[in-house]
């Protein structure tokens, strides 16, 4: 049995996808905030790229091509803090709104956001004390 084809989220193309991903991981090597902490973890680049543009195409064109788990990912990296989902998200707008039609930028920033609130929260939690309250923002 073949599942069915779901329409994309928004408009978009695997070639936007790739070129967004690309742009903002150029811009992440050289920030200030978030530069270190990726160029510590990510020691090939197009594969890494690959791999975040293979998420997208899942969450927007659900191509059902990523195989991951970026909470647990995010959450062994002691040094990915919290704070830092906020600049992530800005920078990642930011880049979006540069190189994409209005239509794709503006519900693939949206997007984004909810998907980072989510991993944010999880960092948060799985780093609180076992018997602390959970952080609900």
């Amino acid at each position: 049995m073949t599942r069915p084809t779901l329409p994309p989220r928004f408009p978009a193309t695997p070639d936007q996808i790739n070129a967004q991903v690309r742009a903002f991981y150029a811009r992440v090597r050289r920030d200030a905030v978030l530069g270190p902490v990726f160029n510590t973890h990510v020691h090939d680049w197009p594969a890494h790229e690959d791999k975040i543009a293979a998420f997208w195409r899942n969450a927007i064109l659900f191509e059902r091509c990523y195989d991951g788990n970026p909470q647990r990912v995010h959450i062994e990296r002691p040094d990915v803090k919290p704070e830092m989902f906020a600049h992530w998200l800005d920078l990642f707008e930011e880049v979006a709104t540069q190189t994409l039609p209005p239509e794709t930028a503006t519900p693939w920033s949206a997007l984004a956001r909810r998907i980072g609130a989510g991993m944010k929260a999880g960092v948060q939690s799985a780093r609180q004390p076992k018997d602390a309250p959970p952080v609900l923002r």
